[in-house]
């Protein structure tokens, strides 16, 4: 028997339906189409609209930023006032040390975001590529895509697509990342949902035994990266979204391959392995069947549209109110740091030699740019957003690839029960980011010659 039914207890509570009536068969195989492939169409297929090519929702987004900028500037502030307020509302912001330091940084972007409106900022943080780039060109798209993905990646999770995934890449999951079959839900959700869903689900399965420690570190650091809303971002702040579906599908392979390669070594293959699990055995020539069934289960049970979708969009929002302030803040502190200080000078030298090896242009600004990944995964397309072609393109996967950041992700990670300390995560992330450089360079520079990019 496939892991189906570990599958389908994982996804239980991401199944948004308040109804326990089920669809007919012939019913729920036309939603699993239909939905699944609109999905698809909006995530995946560009369209142009006013010579500009891009994929739909993104279209979406970029209409309320520049055509209703007066009306997405007073969303963004509804959004960051309930991202500041929701710590000190539920308690959160005393949970531990680093909820205080984040919550205080999401006040202050709070504080920044108010006097860059009323133009009362100092003139030293009011330079074009400060604070005003922070606002109109990261912290507004954000607030604007983020819920507008979440609300279209519903089509993708929601109605059985994604169990249909997880159940297929079944078998490659143990022999190439040394995790379960099941973990497979793990990484799909995180790479077209958000980190926080996988870590939530990693969290779980970890606490019901069902990982050993060394698995849910794997999972956590290595496939809970953010999600394709967020690469759009990436990509529109590079500059390369004509060229979305070569970035997206190849960093997508490259952060799964330097996961592949960081399970096997310090510190992740000195973690505890040990876990009482029973081993299943997989039917041949059932698998997809066995895809099929499940996807087409998951879509039985997804009853109400009306709530599916709502449940997604308001993870978005969640989402976004809690990103959008603390990037004004931990990317105006990292601006400046880069600008004004040598401290990512310092953490550049050590990818210094992988960015030459790489035969990035200039690599000492590469390297610095792509060190500041560390404090938050947005800073190295900021740092980096006026570079050539290929050093967008490296930045662009880095910041995707790394997984591990200061300003979100570490956090999160602590906040679970996964056993695993702020320096080792800072290992892991250098030495994702070094594996990330080689590999995207060199296929960076094959794309260039195939001219997918450039």
């Amino acid at each position: 028997m496939i892991e189906q039914d570990t599958i389908s207890d994982l996804h239980d509570d991401h199944a948004t339906t308040s109804s326990k009536k089920l669809l007919s068969k012939p019913l729920a195989l036309i939603q699993l189409i239909v939905f699944s492939a609109i999905g698809l169409v909006m995530f995946f297929v560009p369209f142009t609209i006013g010579e500009k090519s891009t994929i739909l929702f993104d279209h979406g987004a970029t209409y309320l930023v520049t055509q209703q900028h007066t009306l997405s500037v007073t969303l963004l502030f509804l959004l960051m006032l309930y991202g500041v307020s929701k710590p000190f509302i539920d308690g959160s912001w005393r949970k531990n040390i680093t909820h205080m330091i984040m919550t205080g940084f999401k006040v202050i972007g709070l504080i920044l975001a108010v006097m860059y409106v009323s133009g009362a900022a100092p003139s030293f943080i009011m330079e074009a590529d400060m604070l005003p780039f922070l606002f109109e060109k990261l912290a507004l798209p954000v607030g604007m895509i983020v819920p507008i993905g979440a609300l279209i990646l519903a089509f993708l999770v929601g109605f059985g697509l994604l169990e249909m995934v997880g159940v297929l890449m079944q078998p490659i999951m143990k022999p190439i990342w040394k995790t379960p079959g099941s973990s497979a839900i793990d990484a799909v959700a995180s790479f077209v949902g958000s980190y926080s869903i996988g870590l939530l689900i990693t969290n779980r399965v970890y606490l019901q035994k069902q990982y050993s420690a060394r698995e849910a570190v794997i999972i956590a650091t290595g496939f809970s990266t953010v999600s394709a809303a967020f690469m759009v971002i990436v990509a529109k702040t590079l500059g390369i979204m004509e060229f979305w579906n070569v970035f997206f599908w190849s960093t997508l392979v490259i952060t799964f391959i330097v996961t592949a390669i960081t399970a096997r070594i310090p510190p992740i293959s000195l973690f505890d392995d040990k876990v009482d699990r029973p081993t299943l055995d997989h039917a041949r020539g059932k698998r997809l069947a066995a895809a099929f069934d499940l996807g087409l289960s998951t879509s039985r049970r997804a009853t109400d549209l009306k709530q599916i979708l709502w449940s997604n969009f308001r993870d978005g929002l969640t989402m976004a109110a809690a990103i959008v302030p603390s990037i004004i803040a931990v990317g105006l502190t990292g601006l400046l740091l880069a600008k004004y200080t040598p401290v990512f000078d310092a953490l550049g030298l050590l990818l210094y030699p992988f960015t030459w090896l790489g035969g990035l242009p200039d690599p000492l600004v590469a390297a610095k740019g792509m060190s500041a990944g560390l404090a938050e995964m947005f800073l190295p397309a900021l740092l980096l957003s006026d570079a050539d072609v290929l050093t967008r393109y490296v930045a662009g996967v880095i910041s995707i690839s790394s997984v591990l950041f200061f300003s979100a992700m570490i956090p999160c990670v602590l906040a679970t029960e996964i056993p695993i300390s702020v320096g080792k995560m800072v290992i892991i992330w250098f030495e994702r980011v070094v594996l990330s450089i080689l590999l995207a360079a060199g296929f960076g520079q094959l794309a260039i010659y195939l001219s997918w990019i450039g």
